[in-house]
């Protein structure tokens, strides 16, 4: 078949690109960065260089595609409007190609109109895939990345703590980017979906003080702690350490806020035991303490 994969060649992207060539699949992999063209074609992928903001190149881009794999790159401003944008331009490209399968990367908390932070411009686009008549759609959502525990090293080695703007008792549902690429895979592969569905990808789930035990004795820190930052204090620091204002209210302070009030999981606790996900924390946490030695 033939298959565009939006997303570039990301923690997700390039093991979702390498299996589909693997099986044989025609992928075409977009990207905005000229010097991913050599990675792209030596995963026996064809590069299209673009920008998903672009209607003109996203249609050329699916054009003739039997599947695409649809997620949203991430944005420092205005970023629940630009997603929007990039839903409204993927909806109109899969509608005049004939794109018949999707499979999109959505997130925990996308059942919500109006969520906090990132969670309603996931909504949008969910909906905008939804209402295109004869395509077959496949949600993913994911929780938090395990990968997004890498931005902490700094902190963990300096002040021997990992901080939040919620409680070591709040629990997170975590996701692997080697789980979402190997679920979208065996879509795309099979496309044994049909309709409007959603799957949800969570390997594990576990509150801050599971989390600093299990990283810091793979690190050997067993006296990290989980520390829970004021709001504007989080945030603050975030900015510091160079988010824009915008990125990090929207994907941490108001995240942050919904968790501790448990405001995200309410759909996901009707459809957890048909979520898929095979790698735990105490498996991440091997790949966590080898990142943290090369720091050194």
């Amino acid at each position: 078949m033939k298959i565009t994969i939006t997303g570039s060649l990301g923690n997700i992207g390039r093991r979702l690109t390498s299996q589909l060539t693997a099986k044989g699949h025609e992928v075409t992999v977009i990207s905005h960065t000229p010097e991913r063209v050599a990675a792209i074609t030596a995963l026996g992928a064809i590069p299209a260089i673009g920008n998903v903001n672009d209607p003109a190149f996203l249609q050329h881009a699916f054009a003739g595609a039997d599947a695409v794999f649809t997620m949203i790159p991430p944005h420092y401003t205005d970023v629940v409007n630009y997603m929007k944008t990039v839903g409204d331009h993927y909806a109109a490209a899969i509608a005049a190609t004939g794109v018949k399968y999707v499979v999109n990367l959505s997130a925990i908390g996308a059942h919500l109109p109006d969520g906090p932070g990132p969670t309603k411009g996931n909504y949008y686009v969910e909906q905008q895939l939804n209402a295109l008549p004869g395509v077959h759609v496949l949600h993913l959502r994911p929780g938090m990345f395990y990968t997004n525990f890498y931005g902490a090293i700094p902190m963990i080695m300096h002040q021997h703590i990992i901080g939040n703007n919620f409680g070591a008792d709040v629990k997170m549902v975590l996701s692997h980017p080697r789980d979402i690429a190997d679920i979208a895979a065996e879509a795309l592969d099979t496309l044994s979906f049909s309709g409007k569905s959603v799957r949800y990808v969570a390997g594990d789930e576990k509150n801050g003080a599971e989390i600093v035990d299990i990283l810091g004795r793979a690190i050997d820190k067993p006296a990290l702690s989980w520390i829970a930052f004021p709001d504007e204090a989080l945030l603050q620091g975030m900015i510091q350490s160079g988010m824009s204002e915008e990125m990090a209210r929207v994907y941490m302070i108001e995240i942050g806020v919904a968790l501790r009030e448990g405001k995200l999981f309410d759909d996901y606790r009707l459809h957890e035991k048909d979520a898929y996900g095979n790698i735990s924390l105490e498996e991440f946490a091997v790949e966590f303490a080898a990142a943290y030695a090369s720091h050194y």
